[in-house]
């Protein structure tokens, strides 16, 4: 390799586009920005969003719903996600150990999908009225 033979990569580089120097160079005349309007003129600008003047779309369309930004504090736990980790007893730093919830979490609850074959106290741990029966049915306990 010589210093002489270095050239960037293929698509590196663009062209410098000049506008507004002749018929020839096919950017003369308009120099690409059509005919007339806004957008073609010297300081020609809209905000995001602006329709000419028409009531834009996010304004015509109404308001609807609402996310809680505490949602993000909640974590769900299945049966079968319970039965695959060790310990008997459990709590949500347990769960935050094992990667069963995030790190973030601060509620956590027991939903009923699958099915549980151990005993298991949970502490500090919600849980929905069909997972708490297959709970205390294999002999469980909620604290």
């Amino acid at each position: 390799m010589e210093l002489n033979s270095i050239k960037p990569a293929d698509g590196a580089k663009h062209y410098k586009r000049r506008v507004g120097r002749g018929i020839g160079s096919g950017l003369g005349k308009t120099a690409g920005r059509g005919h007339k309007g806004q957008k073609s003129r010297a300081g020609g600008y809209h905000k995001v969003g602006f329709e000419g003047g028409q009531m834009p779309m996010q304004r015509r369309l109404p308001k609807r719903g609402f996310k809680s930004a505490l949602l993000k504090f909640n974590a769900e736990v299945t049966l079968d996600a319970l039965n695959s980790l060790e310990a008997g007893e459990i709590n949500i730093v347990v769960l935050k150990q094992a990667g069963l919830v995030n790190e973030i979490a601060k509620v956590v609850k027991v939903i009923h999908t699958g099915t549980v074959s151990k005993k298991f106290i949970l502490t500090g741990i919600g849980a929905t009225a069909g997972a708490k029966a297959a709970l205390l049915s294999a002999g469980g306990s909620l604290q």
